[in-house]
């Protein structure tokens, strides 16, 4: 009885997480979608022709070939849907690139399934759109291009469309969670020996092994052929990766990484040109790290984020109270609460044409305007409440967009809160810090920062909670060491 009360609590707190308002996809122009529509009816007529090439043509056969016309139509219908709902920021080209691919296996199986190994032609293909989209569309996708194979692949060995739906699954799932060009590499050998294993367990039955004839890199019933050729085809994908990231804006885990090196040329500036802003980076990623892995959202993508959330800085950063080392205060010398906020805004402009300038992909640069949303700048509008200015509300506030995802929401809150928790005595209770944090969060949700960013009211609440724990980890005291003339102690 006490194991199903706390399965029906498991139950109904999923229930709850999947009610959760989904953030909404971004629209797709017109012509887009009808060169999206066009592909999906060439697919469709690729996939279903052959039925039309008999002898006669009988109502029945019509049938079927309608039948499996918008089979095919509805399929591709369905792994857009797919994609968009894990990939709620996918754009119009991500999706042409999964439906061409789409078409390309559907040719090839149509008019070379004969020559070519099943292996060869659904793993690959999974293997980019479950590193650039993610486990879920890449599985849809292998569901899809899996159906309506040619008489000739069937009539080889049925076992081998299993096995090749197997290895096609295992790519999807580890190739999305995959964070290193190393373990592709890994991924690219282990999965074509687990498929020359399974052959020889499930065909086996006295194929050749060996090279005997030109049979060995074209036949679907070699057995160490469609393997070879699968690693082959694997390796030779693993090298085409950066160039579909580029073209096509695909962001993967090593992509990630890569731009998180802080030997990338743009983050090794503002080290060097703004030490203050980039310190406080670094402690913007902490926060902001442990307050994503509490609720589960992308890791990778906010830490990288997050270290270019502010570039926009190198502009002007004596600008910044951060990078100043006690002189002048520029802002003080113009004392001109208008163009000290048009500053303030330029570091958002400047961030984005540098973001555009090296090429960082869209969902790394939506950090750079969304982590400050529409928010006051607040000590200048007081400035010119105290002159007694004429004042428009909004020449003191961001541009924007407010944050549209989770992750950049979670900075917005990180940003506002890094401050004030550094600023804390060190002999602040929990309470007090917990306090300070609910303040800020809260303040944020008022003013509306929050309402696009899909956070529930839990996560807001672990989040505060991950806030409190990194603080509790730093503010940590030091000894004072005693130190002598020829002696000192660590």
């Amino acid at each position: 009885m006490h194991n199903l009360k706390t399965t029906l609590k498991k139950v109904n707190y999923f229930w709850k997480r999947s009610q959760v308002p989904k953030q909404k996809p971004i629209q797709i122009s017109r012509i887009d979608k009808l060169i999206i529509f066009l592909i999906c009816v060439v697919i469709s007529i690729i996939s279903s022709f052959k039925i039309l090439l008999v002898p006669s043509l009988q109502s029945s056969v019509v049938v079927a070939w309608s039948v499996s016309f918008f089979e095919v139509l509805i399929s591709c219908s369905f792994l857009i849907l797919v994609s968009r709902k894990e990939n709620p920021t996918i754009n119009s080209r991500q999706i042409l690139f999964i439906i061409s691919l789409l078409l390309i296996v559907q040719s090839i199986k149509t008019f070379f399934g004969s020559v070519l190994s099943p292996l060869s032609i659904i793993v690959p293909p999974a293997l980019i759109i479950s590193q650039g989209m993610g486990t879920i569309t890449a599985l849809a996708w292998v569901s899809i291009a899996s159906l309506s194979w040619p008489d000739s692949i069937i009539e080889i060995n049925s076992n081998l469309l299993v096995i090749t739906l197997i290895c096609s699954s295992i790519v999807s799932v580890f190739g999305g969670k995959i964070r290193n060009r190393a373990q592709l590499l890994q991924l690219s050998i282990f999965v074509p020996l687990g498929a020359l294993l399974a052959q020889w367990l499930l065909i086996g039955n006295g194929q050749t092994f060996f090279v005997d004839n030109k049979d060995f890199f074209l036949s679907n019933g070699r057995i160490f052929s469609d393997s070879l050729l699968l690693a082959m085809i694997l390796l030779i994908t693993i090298l085409l990766i950066p160039i579909f990231e580029s073209i096509f804006g695909l962001l993967t885990k090593a992509r990630l990484l890569e731009l998180a090196d802080k030997e990338k040329p743009l983050i090794r500036r503002l080290s060097i040109e703004a030490p203050g802003t980039f310190e406080h980076t670094l402690l913007i990623c902490g926060l902001a790290e442990e307050a994503t892995r509490m609720i589960g959202g992308d890791i990778d993508l906010i830490k990288t984020g997050s270290l270019y959330h502010d570039v926009g800085k190198l502009h002007a950063p004596n600008w910044f109270i951060e990078n100043q080392d006690g002189s002048i205060n520029p802002h003080d010398e113009i004392d001109d609460p208008f163009i000290s906020a048009k500053v303030l805004q330029a570091h958002v402009d400047e961030g984005l044409k540098y973001a555009k300038k090296n090429r960082l992909p869209k969902p790394i640069a939506n950090f750079i305007p969304e982590h400050q949303g529409t928010l006051k700048m607040g000590y200048f509008l007081h400035k010119a409440e105290e002159k007694k200015l004429y004042i428009n509300e909004s020449d003191f506030r961001y541009k924007g967009p407010i944050p549209q995802s989770k992750e950049t929401a979670i900075l917005m809150l990180a940003d506002g809160c890094e401050a004030a928790l550094r600023a804390m005595d060190i002999n602040a209770s929990d309470h007090e810090a917990l306090e300070t944090i609910s303040k800020i969060v809260n303040a944020r949700q008022i003013d509306g920062q929050l309402d696009d960013s899909n956070l529930s009211k839990g996560e807001i609440y672990l989040i505060k909670k991950s806030f409190l724990n990194v603080w509790k980890r730093i503010r940590h005291r030091r000894i004072q060491y005693p130190t002598t003339k020829n002696n000192t102690f660590s």
